[in-house]
């Protein structure tokens, strides 16, 4: 299970710390705004690497999602966050993110700044055997086949569609 305890910065929607608050409270329904790094991998051949979440996490469980997203922690940069949390879940650190755009998620529990980042990368992917159930990438045909079915964590696919105007067949 997650640590309910660890430290999130509130934001205001430009990102400004305005107070923190714990992952317990962030997911907890009263839909405080705090940040997170989301990193869009994709391969030379335009396909996109996804993780599985595991059954134990507190929000998705068992579905599929961006390759890696994260929570910045409270006194943290987007930029170190995304650094940590990509060799944390993918074990990679030999990458060139570029940054892409922010918006706000609002979800059932939770509401989010999403910071949204991409690369592309050949190498080696290795997923966090704590954090992860694995991943693999998928063509576009397959993810925009897979959009709407409960395959894909909700979040994951209003940023396909936002982001990368795709799946909306």
């Amino acid at each position: 299970m997650d640590n309910q305890e660890e430290l999130f910065p509130i934001v205001d929607e430009s990102g400004n710390t305005i107070g923190k608050i714990k992952r317990g409270q962030a997911h907890d329904g009263s839909k405080i705004l705090h940040p997170v790094i989301h990193l869009h991998v994709f391969n030379s051949k335009g396909e996109l690497y996804l993780q599985h979440r595991p059954v134990w996490k507190d929000i998705q469980p068992d579905k599929w999602d961006t390759a890696c997203g994260g929570h910045i922690a409270y006194g943290e940069s987007v930029e170190d966050a995304l650094k940590r949390e990509v060799k944390e879940e993918l074990g990679i650190t030999d990458y060139s993110p570029t940054f892409i755009s922010k918006y706000i998620f609002e979800g059932l529990r939770e509401k989010e700044l999403v910071y949204v980042f991409k690369t592309i990368y050949d190498g080696a992917i290795f997923p966090s055997e704590e954090e992860l159930l694995g991943g693999r990438f998928f063509s576009s045909e397959e993810i925009n086949t897979r959009i709407g079915t409960d395959f894909f964590t909700p979040n994951f696919e209003e940023e396909y569609r936002r982001v990368f105007g795709k799946g909306n067949s």
